[in-house]
């Protein structure tokens, strides 16, 4: 059985192997790399490698390729009202021709997956701010963490960022609300977290560096800048010590729960990098929920709006 794609211009200058795990899914790169020696896959009916850059309007040809299942599923794209397409363009922070950044609202996601559920990249493909090109994510937050988030607005600075990212040259600062007192007023996390795929344990090197900006013998209020950025690190790192954050049901240290709020107190602040030797520096605002709290808990932090 012949099935054959034709390379969008979106993806101009990609290897083939990446465009494969993009378009067609999670193919392990072995089975890439064996399909393509076989010349199962072909690009303009020729054997390729796989760090093979493709170009606009390329035809790719797959040939009796088995994974046929994972290739058809397909992710349900969230269709945005334009209401819900304004709302989010209203926590835009700056819009440039490279990129916009945004205060990210909690309980909204970043991408979408296989079932049909609210995201950024689906909300702002129908934006007319991406009317000439497509939204790119170079970067992850959770989908419960508010604050400062990126999104690219072209393939050339998608690569770019998602690469000062992977070479930890982007600064991010976060706040959290959590719960008791921390015995030290700063200092440096270095954990073995665990985390599963596809029922594989596999267990990161996760470091951050904290300070502890106010508390008192109920809560602390305690800002966190990651050095890498596993899944979930800050959640983990503060639940390792016992002092989860507020609003974390997944990783908490106490039995009891208060509902006084139900959001997750985890806020992406602030974010530095430099392209070209110009400095970057975005800050997003406290939402409405997070000060709340902090008055709730006495906890103060006069830089904070």
């Amino acid at each position: 059985m012949l099935k054959s794609y034709i390379v969008d211009s979106t993806c101009n200058n990609m290897r083939v192997d990446r465009w494969i795990r993009n378009k067609i899914g999670k193919i392990p790169q072995g089975l890439i790399e064996k399909s393509l020696r076989s010349g199962k896959i072909k690009v303009n009916k020729k054997k390729i490698k796989s760090s093979h850059k493709v170009k606009s309007n390329d035809k790719i040809d797959f040939y009796g390729f088995k994974f046929e299942e994972k290739i058809l599923q397909k992710k349900i794209s969230f269709n945005p009202s334009n209401q819900i397409i304004k709302a989010n363009e209203d926590l835009i922070i700056d819009n440039n021709e490279n990129f916009i950044v945004l205060n990210k609202s909690a309980g909204i996601s970043v991408q979408g997956g296989t079932k049909s559920k609210k995201n950024l990249i689906d909300i702002f493909k129908k934006s007319e701010i991406f009317s000439d090109s497509k939204p790119f994510s170079v970067h992850r937050l959770d989908k419960d963490t508010s604050g400062v988030f990126l999104m690219a607005k072209n393939r050339e600075t998608a690569q770019l960022l998602t690469s000062l990212f992977r070479l930890r040259k982007v600064h991010k600062t976060y706040l959290a609300i959590c719960h008791g007192e921390l015995e030290k007023n700063s200092g440096e996390w270095n954990d073995d977290l665990v985390r599963y795929d596809n029922g594989k344990k596999i267990i990161e090197k996760a470091k951050t560096i904290y300070k502890v900006i106010d508390k008192n013998s109920n809560s602390s209020l305690v800002e966190m800048k990651p050095i890498t950025g596993r899944k979930h690190q800050l959640r983990k790192q503060l639940f390792n010590i016992g002092h989860s954050i507020y609003g974390d049901n997944k990783y908490k240290s106490f039995t009891k729960t208060i509902g006084i709020n139900k959001e997750l107190m985890l806020h992406a602040y602030e974010i530095k990098f430099m392209i070209k030797d110009k400095k970057f520096t975005y800050k997003a605002l406290l939402p409405d929920y997070f000060k709340k709290l902090l008055k709730i808990k006495r906890l103060t932090y006069s830089n904070l709006k």
